[in-house]
Protein backbone atom coordinates (compact mmCIF):
# COMPACT_ATOMS: atom_id res chain seq x y z
CA UNK A 1 0.00 0.00 0.00
CA UNK A 2 1.36 3.39 -1.00
CA UNK A 3 0.54 6.46 1.04
CA UNK A 4 0.30 9.93 -0.42
CA UNK A 5 1.83 12.73 1.64
CA UNK A 6 -0.53 15.44 2.83
CA UNK A 7 -0.74 18.40 0.49
CA UNK A 8 1.22 21.44 1.58
CA UNK A 9 -0.89 24.39 2.64
CA UNK A 10 -1.35 27.43 0.42
CA UNK A 11 0.52 30.33 2.05
CA UNK A 12 -0.23 33.89 1.04
CA UNK A 13 -0.55 37.40 2.47
CA UNK A 14 -3.71 37.80 4.50
CA UNK A 15 -5.56 40.38 6.56
CA UNK A 16 -5.31 39.77 10.32
CA UNK A 17 -8.68 41.55 10.67
CA UNK A 18 -10.59 38.95 8.64
CA UNK A 19 -12.97 37.03 10.92
CA UNK A 20 -11.34 33.58 10.86
CA UNK A 21 -7.82 34.99 11.18
CA UNK A 22 -8.87 37.36 13.96
CA UNK A 23 -10.39 34.41 15.86
CA UNK A 24 -7.17 32.38 15.55
CA UNK A 25 -5.05 35.34 16.64
CA UNK A 26 -7.36 35.87 19.62
CA UNK A 27 -6.82 32.22 20.59
CA UNK A 28 -3.05 32.69 20.16
CA UNK A 29 -3.00 35.71 22.48
CA UNK A 30 -5.17 33.89 25.04
CA UNK A 31 -2.70 30.98 25.07
CA UNK A 32 0.31 33.26 25.37
CA UNK A 33 -1.25 35.08 28.33
CA UNK A 34 -2.22 31.77 29.96
CA UNK A 35 1.29 30.33 29.55
CA UNK A 36 3.42 33.39 30.30
CA UNK A 37 3.61 36.15 32.88
CA UNK A 38 2.16 39.46 31.63
CA UNK A 39 5.56 41.12 31.09
CA UNK A 40 6.78 38.10 29.14
CA UNK A 41 4.11 38.06 26.41
CA UNK A 42 5.60 39.48 23.19
CA UNK A 43 2.93 38.31 20.73
CA UNK A 44 1.54 41.04 18.47
CA UNK A 45 -2.12 41.91 18.47
CA UNK A 46 -4.19 42.41 15.32
CA UNK A 47 -3.50 46.16 15.14
CA UNK A 48 0.28 45.64 15.38
CA UNK A 49 0.15 42.95 12.68
CA UNK A 50 -1.24 45.51 10.20
CA UNK A 51 1.75 47.88 10.61
CA UNK A 52 3.60 48.74 7.38
CA UNK A 53 6.83 47.01 8.47
CA UNK A 54 4.99 43.70 9.08
CA UNK A 55 4.12 41.12 6.42
CA UNK A 56 1.35 38.86 7.69
CA UNK A 57 0.58 35.53 6.02
CA UNK A 58 -1.79 32.65 6.54
CA UNK A 59 -1.67 28.99 5.62
CA UNK A 60 -4.89 27.56 4.24
CA UNK A 61 -6.07 24.20 3.07
CA UNK A 62 -5.77 24.47 -0.69
CA UNK A 63 -9.04 22.63 -1.33
CA UNK A 64 -11.38 24.03 1.28
CA UNK A 65 -9.60 27.27 2.14
CA UNK A 66 -9.80 26.46 5.86
CA UNK A 67 -7.38 28.47 7.98
CA UNK A 68 -4.55 26.25 9.22
CA UNK A 69 -2.08 28.74 10.68
CA UNK A 70 -0.60 32.21 10.64
CA UNK A 71 2.74 33.97 10.94
CA UNK A 72 4.43 37.28 10.28
CA UNK A 73 7.77 38.76 9.33
CA UNK A 74 8.58 42.17 10.80
CA UNK A 75 11.50 44.31 9.70
CA UNK A 76 13.13 45.40 12.95
CA UNK A 77 16.26 47.00 11.46
CA UNK A 78 17.79 47.26 7.99
CA UNK A 79 18.77 43.72 7.03
CA UNK A 80 17.19 42.15 10.13
CA UNK A 81 13.77 40.53 10.28
CA UNK A 82 11.83 38.99 13.15
CA UNK A 83 9.41 36.07 12.99
CA UNK A 84 6.24 37.01 14.89
CA UNK A 85 2.88 35.49 15.82
CA UNK A 86 3.46 31.97 14.52
CA UNK A 87 0.41 29.88 15.43
CA UNK A 88 -1.10 26.71 14.03
CA UNK A 89 -4.79 25.92 14.53
CA UNK A 90 -5.14 23.04 16.98
CA UNK A 91 -6.85 20.80 14.41
CA UNK A 92 -3.97 21.33 11.95
CA UNK A 93 -1.07 20.53 14.27
CA UNK A 94 1.49 17.85 13.39
CA UNK A 95 0.76 18.23 9.68
CA UNK A 96 3.76 20.38 8.72
CA UNK A 97 1.88 23.68 8.75
CA UNK A 98 4.29 25.45 11.10
CA UNK A 99 7.31 24.25 9.14
CA UNK A 100 5.75 25.44 5.89
CA UNK A 101 4.93 28.84 7.39
CA UNK A 102 8.43 29.19 8.81
CA UNK A 103 10.07 28.24 5.49
CA UNK A 104 7.86 30.78 3.70
CA UNK A 105 8.76 33.58 6.14
CA UNK A 106 12.48 32.78 5.97
CA UNK A 107 12.16 32.79 2.17
CA UNK A 108 10.65 36.29 2.34
CA UNK A 109 13.59 37.41 4.47
CA UNK A 110 16.04 35.97 1.94
CA UNK A 111 14.16 37.65 -0.94
CA UNK A 112 14.43 40.97 0.90
CA UNK A 113 18.17 40.54 1.32
CA UNK A 114 18.10 40.33 5.11
CA UNK A 115 21.37 39.24 6.71
CA UNK A 116 19.52 37.53 9.53
CA UNK A 117 16.13 36.70 10.92
CA UNK A 118 15.49 36.31 14.65
CA UNK A 119 12.69 35.39 17.00
CA UNK A 120 11.66 35.25 20.63
CA UNK A 121 9.78 32.29 22.07
CA UNK A 122 9.11 30.97 25.53
CA UNK A 123 11.67 29.01 27.48
CA UNK A 124 9.39 26.65 29.40
CA UNK A 125 7.94 23.29 28.39
CA UNK A 126 4.88 24.85 26.68
CA UNK A 127 7.24 26.14 23.98
CA UNK A 128 9.45 23.05 23.56
CA UNK A 129 7.89 22.08 20.21
CA UNK A 130 8.37 25.62 18.88
CA UNK A 131 12.02 25.70 19.95
CA UNK A 132 12.58 22.30 18.30
CA UNK A 133 10.95 23.52 15.06
CA UNK A 134 13.17 26.59 14.96
CA UNK A 135 16.31 24.57 15.75
CA UNK A 136 15.50 22.10 12.93
CA UNK A 137 15.26 25.10 10.59
CA UNK A 138 18.77 26.21 11.55
CA UNK A 139 18.00 28.83 14.20
CA UNK A 140 20.48 29.00 17.08
CA UNK A 141 20.05 30.56 20.49
CA UNK A 142 21.34 34.12 20.75
CA UNK A 143 21.36 37.12 23.04
CA UNK A 144 18.30 39.38 23.22
CA UNK A 145 17.98 41.57 20.12
CA UNK A 146 16.16 44.79 19.20
CA UNK A 147 14.30 46.14 22.27
CA UNK A 148 14.10 42.81 24.11
CA UNK A 149 15.51 42.56 27.63
CA UNK A 150 17.04 39.39 29.05
CA UNK A 151 14.39 37.18 30.65
CA UNK A 152 14.40 33.67 32.07
CA UNK A 153 11.00 33.23 30.39
CA UNK A 154 12.36 33.93 26.89
CA UNK A 155 14.52 32.05 24.44
CA UNK A 156 16.03 34.19 21.69
CA UNK A 157 17.06 32.56 18.43
CA UNK A 158 18.55 33.76 15.16
CA UNK A 159 19.33 32.45 11.70
CA UNK A 160 22.31 33.87 9.82
CA UNK A 161 21.13 34.31 6.23
CA UNK A 162 24.31 35.98 5.03
CA UNK A 163 26.40 32.83 5.64
CA UNK A 164 24.77 31.08 2.69
CA UNK A 165 25.57 33.86 0.20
Amino acid sequence: MTTTPAALPAIAPDDPRSPDVHALLTRHLELMHAQSAPGDVHALDVAALTAPHVTFVSARDGAAGALLGVGALAEIAPGHGEIKSMHTAEAARRRGVAGSLLAHLVGLAVDRGYARVSLETGSDEHFAAARALYARAGFAECEPFAAYEPSAASTFMTLDLAAGR
